[in-house]
C-alpha cells in the first residue's frame, strides 16, 4: 500500500490534504527561487498569455455574426493559459494560492516578506511581458487589419467596465485560476481538459483577468485608444484587487479551512 509520501509525489488520487500538501510543497519552492527565475519566468509568462486575446481575436474575425459565435470564440481565450500553466511559467494569479498556503500555514514575518517579493516580481514581469505582446500585436505589421480591428475590440469591452463592476468580475476569475491550481496534482493525463474548461468559463463568464487584460490595457495604450489614467485607475487596480480578493480571500482561505485541521493535528 503506498505510503502518503508516495501518494503525493506521484500525483495520484489524493485527499484534499494531500492535494494541499502538494501545493504548499510547490509553494515553498517557488518563495525561494532566485530572482533572476522569477522575472524570467514572469516574462515569459506576460508574452505567452497574449495568445489568449490573439486566440480569441482571431476565432471572432473568422466566423460568422451569429448567437452561438461568442461561446466558441471564447475557446481562443483557453491558448494563453494552456501555454503558461503546462510550461510551468509565473503567471501572478496562480501564484494567489500556491505561494499563500506555505503563509497561512506558517505565519511568520519571514513568509510574509517571501510572497511580497514573489508577487511583487511576477506582476511586474508578467506586466513588462504583456507590454512586448501587445507592442508586437500594434505595431510588427504581422497581424491584418481585421485581426487588429477584433483585437481592439476585445480590448475595448475589456478595459470599459467600471471599476467597481471591474472589481467584481475579477473575483471569479481569481477563484477559477485558483480552483485550476487546487485540481491540477489529482488530473494527471487531463490536465488540458481542466485548463481548457475553467479559462474557457472565464472568458465566456466575461470576467476579467489582470494579466491577459494587461495585454488588451496595453494595445489600447499603445494605439491610442485609452489614457494612462483610467488604464490604472478604472482596469488594472480594481482587476487586480478582484483577481487576489478571489484567488486569495475567497479560495485560498477556503481551501485551507477544510484542510486546517488535519494539517494541524498532524503537525
Amino acid at each position: 500500500m503506498k505510503s502518503e509520501e508516495d501518494a503525493i509525489r506521484d500525483a495520484g488520487r489524493l485527499s484534499s490534504r494531500m492535494i494541499y500538501e502538494v501545493i504548499r510543497r510547490d509553494g515553498e519552492e517557488e518563495l525561494h527561487r532566485p530572482n533572476a527565475s522569477l522575472i524570467w519566468s514572469g516574462t515569459a509568462a506576460g508574452v505567452l498569455i497574449s495568445f489568449s486575446v490573439l486566440g480569441e481575436a482571431i476565432l471572432r474575425s473568422h466566423m460568422p455574426e451569429t448567437s452561438w459565435r461568442y461561446l466558441i470564440e471564447n475557446l481562443g481565450y483557453s491558448f494563453g493559459f494552456l501555454l503558461v500553466i503546462l510550461g510551468r511559467m509565473q503567471l501572478f494569479t496562480e501564484n494567489t494560492i500556491t505561494t499563500v498556503l506555505p503563509l497561512v500555514a506558517r505565519r511568520d514575518r519571514e513568509c510574509l516578506m517571501l510572497v511580497l517579493r514573489l508577487w511583487l516580481l511576477v506582476l511586474a514581469a508578467n506586466v513588462i511581458g504583456a507590454a512586448a505582446a501587445a507592442a508586437f500585436f500594434a505595431w510588427s505589421g504581422a497581424f491584418s487589419e481585421a485581426i487588429l480591428h477584433t483585437i481592439g475590440e476585445l480590448s475595448i469591452h475589456a478595459t470599459g467596465f467600471p471599476p467597481g463592476t471591474a472589481f467584481l468580475k475579477a473575483i471569479p476569475a481569481g477563484i477559477l485560476v485558483a480552483a485550476i491550481v487546487w485540481m491540477m496534482p489529482a488530473q494527471q493525463g487531463n490536465e488540458v481538459l481542466v485548463i481548457l474548461l475553467f479559462t474557457w468559463l472565464i472568458g465566456a463568464g466575461d470576467f476579467t483577468h489582470i494579466i491577459a487584460g494587461s495585454v488588451e490595457m496595453w494595445f489600447l495604450l499603445f494605439t491610442g485608444g485609452l489614457a494612462p489614467g483610467p488604464a490604472v485607475l478604472k482596469f488594472f487596480l480594481p482587476v487586480l484587487a478582484g483577481n487576489v480578493a478571489g484567488g486569495t480571500a475567497v479560495f485560498a482561505l477556503l481551501a485551507w479551512g477544510q484542510v486546517r485541521a488535519e494539517v494541524e493535528d498532524g503537525a
